[in-house]
């Protein structure tokens, strides 16, 4: 564990203001990753361009995911407030030019900008609290920003499944004057944090290595088993592309004096054992979590609005644990066994799910979601602060970010691997189970399935067409699709077994700062040694100048 000077004193008000505005701008990033699904088909209906939907969602995570690392190392090299600005103002341009947007070429375009301005919001919000807030009582703040996370994967379909129904341009057109909200707030209170001035050369290079590589990989995820079969050259070309890539990168990164991702940042148990589960928790997480959905609208018959409703449960247990989580990490001051009870919770619950049927009742399974988010919660923040505990102050932002990029991939590679399992168990169950249901249909009726395309036409990302089959044939699928849930959860289960196992081994090491008692270490915030990475460089006197203002213009802002 490095040392680290401590973060820099603001008044409580200025605080709860830049949480405002920081929760604000995360809350935008997360709520377009959700929000868009619901209303792709109104959108497709209008703009046109069937053949290129899904690249609305694959351009906003291409873009959010490559960028991330870049990020953190420019807010460490820049200082936060101009990189965050830089990201809010970005997503803002993006929003206002979707809702713009007269062809579906358009539309891709203005999501990858969106995108690359949410890979910003998303890290950076740790970030800059970090800079105000010992790892001790930071943990009260970050568990706020999993309850955005949870907020956000409710609100998503819920919002985009209403302005489907009245005006799509809207669900991008909302954004603009919360991003407007944001600016202002960030603009002022980030003046009161300090930054130190480094020199530095940027690494280009090892820039455009990492986004051509991560690039590559989030392609061959993305298109590999629907665009095109898993063997096929291009989907093999982009692994091996990205394969050379990561590794040129590595060695960019190795020889550079400002590596966008330092090496170094491994040495340490912590760091390399913390990013490690992400990756294995993030997989396990959007790997699982996007079939739960699924259920809901093929056997249950809910609609995508209402199936995003029907999800409160689980993110009720994700928000409300993640900020007891936090609570109780700056009150114990460490953090290393909430993320193994999380992974453990996460395990027990993949293998509730096992149990599902197709006539679970709702209420069960609102038990499993519940058991679900509670593990999720006791993870999601436990990890970064961890991250953050362990690496130097200059190299916070690059340490930071890293936590959520190898979150982001994982999700990634769950998404994908999963999906393979899901798709190669439903066609075994369907070649099993659908013959049957067919022959025991009126000759009419058997006849119209048979020349729709039977087994092959079965789609499990159209339920609506689904739920219009004859009944034997709509409960051969649903039960053919609930036993290949059983294999997805349980492969999530073992996962889930290995992210407990490398958070056992992580070291257990205080957290800096003072504990709600004062009780614990760092140095007193008002008079630390060295600024922490910020905004514009502040002597003290304009410092207290500014914290002057900063309280008369708050009042009227809240």
């Amino acid at each position: 564990m490095t040392a680290q000077a401590a973060p820099p004193a603001l008044p409580a008000r200025q605080i709860r203001l830049l949480m405002f505005g920081l929760m604000t701008g995360m809350l935008l990033a997360a709520l377009d990753q959700t929000i868009v699904g619901t209303a792709l088909p109104t959108i497709v209906g209008e703009l046109g361009g069937i053949d290129h939907y899904s690249w609305v969602v694959t351009a906003y995570l291409l873009a959010s995911t490559a960028s991330t690392p870049l990020y953190g190392k420019m807010a460490d090299l820049y200082g936060r407030r101009p990189v965050f600005l830089f990201s809010i103002g970005t997503f803002l341009l993006g929003s206002l030019l979707a809702g713009l947007s007269r062809d579906m070429t358009q539309l891709i375009v203005t999501r990858g900008v969106q995108g690359l301005g949410a890979g910003g919001l998303m890290t950076l919000a740790f970030v800059i609290i970090s800079d105000v807030v010992s790892p001790r009582e930071r943990g009260r703040y970050q568990g706020l920003f999993g309850a955005v996370f949870g907020l956000s994967s409710v609100a998503g379909p819920l919002v985009g499944g209403y302005f489907a129904e009245t005006n799509w341009r809207w669900i991008f057109y909302l954004n603009v004057p919360l991003a407007i909200l944001a600016i202002v707030v960030c603009w002022h209170v980030m003046r009161l944090v300090p930054f130190r001035r480094r020199e530095h050369t940027v690494d280009w290079i090892g820039a455009a290595l990492l986004v051509t590589g991560v690039s590559c990989l989030l392609l061959a995820l993305s298109w590999g088993g629907g665009s095109y079969p898993w063997g096929s050259s291009v989907i093999v070309g982009l692994f091996v592309a990205g394969a050379v890539l990561g590794v040129a990168f590595l060695l960019q990164e190795a020889r550079t004096r400002e590596p966008i991702l330092p090496l170094r940042l491994f040495r340490s148990a912590t760091f390399a054992l913390a990013n490690s589960a992400g990756f294995v928790l993030g997989l396990v997480m959007f790997g699982s979590i996007i079939f739960i959905p699924l259920y809901l609208q093929i056997v249950k018959g809910a609609t995508p609005t209402r199936s995003g409703l029907l999800m409160l449960p689980m993110m009720a247990g994700i928000i409300v644990t993640s900020i007891l989580t936090g609570r109780a990490m700056s009150r114990i001051g460490r953090y290393k066994w909430f993320p193994v009870a999380g992974s453990a919770v996460l395990v027990a619950g993949m293998l509730l799910f096992r149990q599902l049927q197709v006539d679970t009742t709702l209420w069960l399974a609102f038990g499993y979601m519940v058991v679900i988010g509670v593990g999720l919660g006791l993870c999601m923040q436990s990890l970064i602060l961890a991250v953050q505990n362990a690496v130097d102050v200059r190299d916070l932002g690059a340490g930071t970010s890293s936590a959520t990029f190898f979150r982001s991939l994982g999700g990634s590679f769950g998404v994908a691997i999963l999906g393979a399992v899901l798709s190669t168990r439903l066609s075994s169950a369907l070649a099993d189970r659908l013959p049957g249901a067919i022959a025991q249909l009126p000759p009419q009726q058997r006849a119209a399935v048979t020349a729709a395309g039977g087994r092959e036409n079965v789609s499990i990302n159209d339920p609506a067409t689904i739920l219009a089959l004859p009944g034997p044939v709509r409960a051969a699928i649903q039960a053919s699709f609930v036993e290949s849930l059983h294999l997805v959860f349980l492969t999530t289960g073992l996962i889930a077994v290995l992210a407990v196992l490398v958070t056992l081994a992580m070291p257990n090491h205080q957290l800096r700062g003072a504990g709600p008692q004062g009780a614990t270490g760092g140095a007193d915030p008002l008079g630390g040694q060295a600024a922490a990475p910020g905004g514009k460089p502040l002597p003290k006197e304009s410092k207290d100048e500014a914290a002057a203002e900063m309280e008369a213009k708050s009042q009227t802002m809240l």
